[in-house]
């Protein structure tokens, strides 16, 4: 008998494995958790005052490196970081005055939301088109953070960082929701495309219906963005209106300002006599309205005769009904208010904010608060209450909707206005508070993408700047400076028609947040499935 001799000797050992060093250790954990959060950094260059809104594509191409092939705690971690590195620094306003602990706890909160995705994700990305259901994720994360906790903060919703872009008709076609869709899923499906180039020349086989599924998931948007343009319009319905945006400036920067509130009072009343003064000397049409910002006059004019004599008399010269941001009390409540003041008959019409800021204009938890730092609850003394009605002034059938400031950041606020009869939107604000910050422009951005989304003109007047007046079409036609006074004229058309956008509500929201809710399961059972099947 022949015995043939064993190809190895079995008597040696086998040959050492190479295990990782701890540089190597560190790397693999390192690196994803960087790349997470400078996909995040990237995210924010995106956004306004910068037109680069381009760069949320491979921002979110980066995200979907990071978060395939991970376990859900893993996305977790990576979408937490991810969201530090895009609200950190776009929400550094909010430390601008209060100092740096309601910037951090505001941020630390936040991106809980982009965490909670990032896990979302990672559950999703093994399933057949992948990349639309988690795209649908990401906005069911921001429809969450729109609503809570504290009736929400929907800043920095993707569609906000679009107003330049070439998905910005979008917003015309299902409103933000679907504006921030296209643009997330435009970016991870890149990412598939990509990844499937790079597996099929590495290994000379192409999974077919993946790529088509990647390849669709850029074109898709892109050609959706091109064919919504029909619904943007800039064209008259019924008319036109002639507008006067007044910039008053403010006496000096930061919290400080409404200390002096008579001063910001006095310097609207000037601007709005000066523009007078240019009607008189016909160099400026004679405006049909004349819009004031928000707290133009923190001086109740109701209860305050040196104040209604100075609004009155600022009326009563241009000759022109004026829109004046005021502090009131009424019924023993501090409300928010836009009052019309006819040069004839004084006050005709008020509009009360109804949706106001936490921390701002009331503070929850003021106990709990007060504990902490008791200079926070000094500085929120009364808290606001909150109006109930949509603010719609209408002058001769020139309807003006009335968003006031923060309010402008909530789709359903701006889209009452637009229901209920808003031939044109004016967004009163008043940034002072934050400085020279970015603040202003991203507030701006919001507009023009309001303005897209219920095609309407947008008229922005801003206590400090910038002002401004906006389009149908999102195109910014005059403004002003920062901490300058000044006033725009301008002749803007009143639209009756409504966008699909605007008749659709909340449906495209819903649908999304449906699509992400089954996505989320068909991940989670196909994940259970595969545990089963390894542990026999």
């Amino acid at each position: 008998m022949t015995v043939t001799a064993p190809l190895v000797d079995a008597s040696e050992p086998p040959p050492p494995q190479t295990m990782p060093s701890a540089w190597e250790k560190w790397r693999a954990r390192l690196l994803p958790a960087g790349a997470a959060a400078l996909a995040g950094l990237l995210l924010y260059v995106s956004f306004p005052p910068r037109t680069l809104w381009w760069l949320a594509v491979p921002a979110f191409a980066a995200f979907a490196w990071v978060l395939r092939g991970r376990s859900w705690k893993a996305g977790l971690g990576l979408g937490y970081l991810f969201g530090l590195g895009f609200l950190l620094p776009l929400l550094v306003w909010t430390g601008v005055e209060v100092g740096p602990g309601p910037w951090l706890a505001l941020v630390a909160i936040e991106a809980v939301y982009v965490a909670l995705v990032g896990a979302g994700i990672t559950l999703v990305t093994r399933l057949p088109g992948w990349p639309v259901w988690a795209a649908a994720l990401w906005i069911a994360g921001e429809a969450a953070r729109a609503r809570v906790p504290f009736s929400g903060f929907p800043w920095g919703k993707v569609a906000f960082g679009q107003a330049d872009g070439v998905f910005l008709p979008l917003a015309a076609l299902g409103g933000t929701p679907v504006l921030g869709f296209a643009v997330v899923l435009c970016g991870f499906g890149l990412f598939e495309t990509a990844r499937l180039a790079v597996r099929a020349r590495r290994t000379g086989t192409l999974r077919r219906a993946a790529a088509v599924v990647g390849v669709l998931s850029v074109a898709v948007p892109v050609a959706g963005a091109f064919a919504s343009r029909a619904l943007v319009s800039d064209k008259a319905e019924s008319g036109t209106v002639t507008v006067a945006v007044v910039q008053g400036n403010v006496p000096r920067l930061g919290l400080g300002f409404n200390s002096q509130r008579r001063a910001v009072l006095d310097y609207h009343a000037r601007e709005t006599r000066r523009l007078a003064a240019e009607v008189a000397a016909g160099r400026v049409e004679r405006p049909d309205i004349v819009l004031w910002p928000e707290n133009s006059s923190d001086i109740d004019p109701f209860t305050n005769e040196d104040a209604r004599e100075v609004i009155d008399g600022a009326a009563k010269a241009v000759g022109a009904p004026v829109s004046v941001g005021a502090v009131v009390t009424r019924d023993g409540k501090l409300l928010n208010e836009q009052v019309l003041w006819d040069p004839v008959k004084g006050p005709v019409d008020v509009y009360d904010k109804r949706q106001i800021q936490p921390f701002g204009e009331y503070l929850p938890l003021r106990s709990v608060v007060g504990a902490i730092n008791d200079e926070w609850t000094s500085m929120v003394r009364q808290d606001f209450s909150r109006g109930s009605e949509p603010g719609v002034f209408d002058r001769d059938g020139a309807a003006v909707g009335l968003v006031t400031c923060y309010e402008a950041a909530f789709d359903w606020a701006v889209r009452d206005t637009v229901t209920d009869g808003a031939r044109m939107i004016s967004v009163p604000s008043n940034n002072a508070t934050f400085g020279r910050s970015e603040m202003t422009y991203q507030q701006l951005a919001m507009s023009r993408v309001r303005a897209v989304e219920h095609s309407r003109a947008v008229t922005v007047p801003v206590t400090s700047g910038v002002s401004a007046v906006i389009m149908p079409d999102g195109r910014i036609t005059r403004k002003t400076g920062m901490f300058v006074a000044d006033t725009l004229v301008q002749e803007v058309p009143l639209r009756t028609s409504q966008t699909p956008a605007t008749r659709l509500g909340t449906l495209p929201e819903i649908a999304l947040v449906l699509l992400a809710a089954g996505g989320l399961g068909w991940g989670v059972a196909a994940r259970v499935r595969a545990r089963r099947t390894g542990d026999r």
